[in-house]
């Protein structure tokens, strides 16, 4: 069932299959209407006319490669001048499960441009304009790897640790202006995300893999009790308040005048 409450627009990137297509789904259901980014024009008026025949929402596409500079400034300006988008759905990105030294420099950096570059700019394209209403929501769409690097490509990793490292300092930046952020860490997910990357997903064993559209409602779910970081799969929240409270007890060691006595490299008089 629909919700029949206007909540404003919500831009989606990657929104033409998988985990995109989904949220696009779940959100015109909740009340939004969309915009819905994806390279594939086709695939994207399918979902959008799918949409508007079953929620009655207004949903307008396009068609941008967001590894590319001139696509992402062309996003960046609908974000900065279209006022009825109440949400960004950071969802595009790519991936990878070959060994680092395997892999091709100039996809890797392909990898970071989309994965860490455009969604950065993106998000800058928005914060301002939420802080500044005082309200406003930024979904980021990482991965378990963030915590977990050695289990895929370190390139991959890297820029999904990029995205958390962003959602935590954006919500510790912008939670007291009523900006809502939330940092998505899916484990292994059955979409095209592992066509891409090399490794089919019938090759990891079925007991790891969800299944998309339960990721992303657990992922709303965790949106709606308020996390700032929803692991869809974890079964204890408890676990993850433990990871943070680690990290957070080094806060004071970080940074001292003098190295740790442990290294017995003290300045000599």
């Amino acid at each position: 069932m629909s919700d029949t409450t206007h909540k404003g627009t919500a831009l989606i990137t990657g929104a033409s299959t998988g985990i995109g297509a989904i949220y696009a789904d779940r959100l015109a259901r909740r009340g939004y209407d969309l915009i819905l980014v994806a390279r594939k024009r086709d695939r994207l008026d399918q979902l959008a006319n799918s949409l508007t025949n079953a929620t009655g929402r207004a949903i307008e596409v396009v068609a941008a490669d967001l590894g590319k500079a001139q696509d992402v400034r062309r996003v960046e300006e609908i974000l900065r001048t279209d006022a009825s988008i109440t949400m960004l759905v950071n969802n595009a990105g790519v991936g990878g499960a070959g060994q680092l030294l395997e892999s091709d420099p100039d996809k890797m950096e392909a990898m970071i441009n989309l994965n860490v570059t455009a969604l950065t700019r993106l998000t800058y394209a928005i914060a301002p304009k939420f802080a500044a209403r005082g309200q406003g929501t930024i979904i980021n769409i990482a991965s378990v790897v963030a915590v977990a690097p050695e289990l895929l490509n370190g390139v991959y990793g890297g820029s999904k640790a990029y995205v958390l490292a962003f959602s935590q300092s954006l919500h510790h930046e912008l939670a007291g202006k009523g900006v809502r952020v939330q940092a998505v860490l899916p484990g292994a997910t059955r979409t095209e995300f592992w066509d891409v990357a090399g490794r089919p997903v019938e090759d990891l064993p079925q007991a790891i893999v969800m299944e998309a559209t339960d990721m992303v409602d657990a992922a709303l779910a965790g949106f709606d009790q308020g996390e700032l970081v929803t692991v869809p799969s974890l079964p204890d929240t408890a676990d993850w308040q433990a990871f943070e409270s680690a990290r957070a007890a080094l806060g004071p060691n970080l940074s001292h005048s003098k190295p740790a006595a442990r290294f017995g490299v003290a300045a000599q008089a």
